[in-house]
């Protein structure tokens, strides 16, 4: 019997039961703290405070103890939908049990990105971001502390004649269908509007002056939060998570891709999320939080920030 070992960085096979170790998306570990800006002016104080913004930069070790070969789908398919693969997106539909936590784990090569399941949803849907080739779908179980087994996994095969068309969809972090209300607010700003750029200032414009950051919510974020962008939009509230998952989702909805990006950047000292928009061809790194703040300081910026000011650690 062989047990295989992933970690990001790396994939070999040991002849001993072993612990895999899979770092969890940093950009729901933010704590933010201020906007310090690069032209030495301040953002309002106490402008982005944020209690753990999802995990502590925490690693996630899962025990396998099933003895499935590196590579071997596992038979049943009824868990995995694949009906969309040819827009980059899978669905993953897993009864949770109210007392046991589930992850999903999409790898490609020697990177992971790893998502919560949860009891309320019966569909979630994510993206395969990391270009064509086979990705491997997997299904996580916690067996105590923060050890997980695998429960089942697939074997996927991607092949997109534009990889951007994964930045149109919906998926967990960027949910929305064509009945909600941001939708509908994406298609009120944007009414008579031609071009994409007048559509993404549109919609920059109207966030960047109606949402404010929510400083309740950054003080008690769950680690397993993810945004609702119709309460974001009702509230008129949020957290950089929200700012930028409400952004894409009335992009996508009007036909423009775009990421919801973690990682870091100079304008903030801690993580954040933000977002890059396809705009004639390439893609422009804007950023509704910081811009939101420093409106609230009555300063301005433009919508297009520096990009080597931005480190991506994720992109959904």
């Amino acid at each position: 019997m062989f047990f295989y070992c992933w970690t990001v960085s790396q994939t070999s096979k040991i002849d001993k039961a072993c612990t895999i170790t899979a770092n969890l998306p940093k950009g729901r570990d933010a704590k933010l703290q201020g906007l310090p800006v690069m032209d030495g002016s301040q953002l309002p104080k106490g402008v982005l405070s944020m209690k753990k913004f999802y995990l502590m930069l925490a690693t996630l070790f899962i025990v396998v103890t099933s003895s499935l070969q590196a590579g071997t789908a596992h038979a049943a398919t009824d868990w995995l939908n694949t009906s969309k693969l040819g827009q980059g997106i899978v669905s993953v539909s897993y009864e949770v049990p109210k007392d046991k936590r589930i992850k999903v784990m999409i790898t490609k090569g020697d990177s992971s990105y790893t998502y919560n399941l949860f009891a309320s949803k019966k569909t979630e849907s994510f993206p395969l971001q990391q270009g064509n080739g086979a990705y491997k779908v997997s299904v996580l179980e916690n067996t105590g502390g923060n050890k997980y087994k695998l429960v089942t996994s697939e074997t996927v095969n991607l092949s997109m004649n534009n990889a951007n068309d994964v930045y149109l969809s919906s998926v967990q972090n960027v949910s929305w269908s064509s009945s909600d209300k941001a939708v509908s607010k994406a298609d009120q700003l944007t009414k008579g509007l031609t071009t994409d750029k007048a559509k993404v200032e549109a919609i920059y414009n109207y966030i960047v002056s109606n949402i404010k950051y929510d400083y309740t919510l950054a003080a008690n974020v769950a680690s397993d939060y993810i945004p609702n962008n119709n309460t974001t939009l009702a509230t008129k509230k949020g957290i950089c998570y929200d700012y930028a998952s409400l952004f894409a989702t009335m992009l996508r909805s009007e036909g423009i891709p775009t990421k919801l990006v973690m990682g870091n950047t100079s304008y903030v000292n801690t993580y954040h999320a933000w977002n890059e928009v396809l705009l004639d061809g390439k893609w422009v790194t804007i950023d509704t939080t910081v811009d939101a703040g420093l409106g609230k300081g009555g300063k301005t910026a433009s919508y297009a920030k520096v990009a080597s000011k931005y480190t991506a650690a994720k992109y959904y």
